[in-house]
């Protein structure tokens, strides 16, 4: 076994400092408290409960609606994903830019608003063929956005090769292309069912029963700990074993190459008497995916002046939503600096270890994060229960990691030696934190803290269950008005949350933008 010592140096041999790696740890154990918590009850509670609790028929009912919705949304998505990338990237389809920000745009409606628009409008729209339809709706650009990222970045060549040997479109995109985005496409595909398996608001309206709904359900009606908890540990091992999936079949394979490849432009396909049907198509998807949702939010807006909601009551809900954001936003990037602070100036396994935990909140459903809290609040800490603190606590594990990639991208950028030469002119750690480097990494911490913005104000689950007595959010307000059948006066709420989610879809479409070839 190695020494203490050196167990606290880094790759390059420089000593760990004690103040970051304590942080650091402190923020990590923070993140995996849901996910020890889950392993600690199911093991406490023994194996004989554990397996009546578990092994019944209304689990496995759980299992068959989530594994049968996640799968077929996963093969809708990267399909309509996929080919709607190729066909911005790789196709003469007439104004591509206006297609790609309309293809993202279904980013800045929740999924539990896209459901309330369609249920609103047609009440039928429910089960299992109704609840496939509205989460693809909901998380396809999911996988269109690394997709079209990668297809951005291929080196052309490869392609124009496999045409000069003869090959067709067909052919060339299946053996030279898709290999190629296969990270981005195994990597968008993760994303949509991490997102369907926390997903509760969507399920819950559209009356289709998966684990998240059947916990909310369990601690609402009769506050089963047990039932609730080992219902919780299931959708844990699903998670985790996505996770497995996704690295085992990404594979060992290198996709990077030496220089920047070719800097022409790829050959792009010439739709001919193919471009009315492709506009059609996407046409079609836009408007399912836009105009059912926001045409629903304007006809209930219209028609349902006389619902009892007032302006009062609309910004004090915006207001909560705010306050709650801007906190969550700060600590969270507070909280990210040390790990990626760790990861970047000192490498080593340690550092990795602390960053890599950090992931675990966000693959845990809100529901799972905010049952843990709750039980450990009631049971160890009493004064946090139904405590904005405890609430901040849960968006801070849950969307930890939109904080940590992009500080950690930041700090990456600024160089060390700018550190060196301010601790070579006398200023202390502090001092060089704050005077140097605090203000080259702003723009990360800016893109860090408007991301967990943006998900603190949409998010519900959480909110649900963990906010103050009293507490109201435009989230909660609009599930409260929603669920009660209320749709007139849950449209306001729903507008908002979808004008505040709105900027997070143009910083998207920009980035995408600036990486895009002359």
């Amino acid at each position: 076994m190695a020494p203490l010592p050196s167990l606290l140096r880094g790759a390059r041999g420089s000593s760990y400092p004690v103040g970051t790696l304590v942080a650091a740890a402190l923020v990590a154990i923070l993140a995996l408290l849901p996910l020890g918590f889950i392993v600690g009850y199911t093991i406490s509670t023994g194996w004989a409960e554990t397996q009546r609790l578990i092994f019944r028929p209304r689990t496995a009912e759980l299992l068959w609606n989530t594994v049968r919705l996640t799968g077929g949304c996963v093969l809708l998505c990267a399909v309509l994903g996929t080919g709607a990338a190729w066909l911005v990237e790789r196709s003469t389809l007439p104004g591509r830019r206006i297609w790609h920000v309309l293809l993202v745009a279904p980013l800045a409606i929740p999924a539990f608003v896209n459901s309330y628009g369609w249920v609103s409008l047609l009440p039928g729209a429910s089960g299992y063929l109704g609840a496939l339809l509205i989460v693809t709706l909901s998380y396809f650009p999911l996988v269109y956005l690394p997709v079209v990222a990668t297809l951005r970045g291929l080196d052309p060549a490869l392609e124009e090769t496999s045409y000069a040997l003869g090959h067709g479109c067909l052919r060339t995109f299946v053996s030279v292309v898709l290999p190629q985005l296969r990270p981005a496409l195994l990597g968008g595909c993760l994303l949509v069912s991490l997102h369907l398996l926390a997903e509760f608001g969507a399920l819950q309206m559209l009356r289709f029963p998966t684990f998240t709904t059947a916990i909310y359900d369990q601690f609402q009606s009769s506050y089963n700990g047990p039932a609730a908890n080992m219902l919780a540990a299931v959708l844990v091992l699903c998670c985790l074993l996505l996770l497995v999936a996704e690295l085992r079949l990404r594979g060992r394979a290198r996709y990077a190459r030496v220089g920047a490849g070719a800097a022409r432009p790829a050959i792009r396909l010439r739709l001919r008497g193919w471009t009315a049907p492709v506009l059609a198509g996407l046409g079609a998807l836009i408007a399912l995916a836009l105009a059912v949702p926001v045409g629903s939010l304007v006809f209930w807006l219209v028609t349902g002046r006389s619902a009892n909601v007032t302006l009062a009551d609309l910004l004090t809900a915006a207001g909560s939503s705010l306050g709650l954001g801007a906190i969550a936003a700060v600590c969270t990037v507070v909280f990210a600096i040390p790990v990626a602070w760790l990861y970047v100036r000192h490498s080593g396994w340690p550092a990795t270890m602390l960053e890599r935990s950090t992931y675990f909140g966000n693959a845990l459903p809100g529901i799972v994060v905010a049952l843990a809290l709750v039980t450990i609040g009631v049971h160890a800490f009493p004064a946090l229960y139904q405590t904005t603190s405890l609430l901040i606590a849960a968006y801070v594990i849950l969307f930890l990691p939109r904080a940590v990639v992009n500080v950690r991208a930041a700090l990456a950028q600024a160089p060390p030696v700018l550190d060196d030469v301010a601790h070579s002119l006398g200023l202390s750690r502090t001092a060089t934190l704050r005077r140097v480097t605090l203000p080259l990494i702003a723009p990360g911490l800016g893109a860090g803290a408007a991301l967990v913005f943006i998900a603190v104000v949409t998010e519900l689950t959480a909110t649900l269950l963990l906010a103050p007595t009293g507490t109201q959010t435009l989230a909660t307000q609009f599930w409260s008005y929603s669920d009660s059948v209320a749709y007139g006066a849950a449209a306001p709420y729903a507008a908002v949350m979808v004008v505040l989610s709105a900027p997070a879809t143009f910083l998207l479409t920009r980035e995408s933008t600036r990486t895009t070839r002359p």
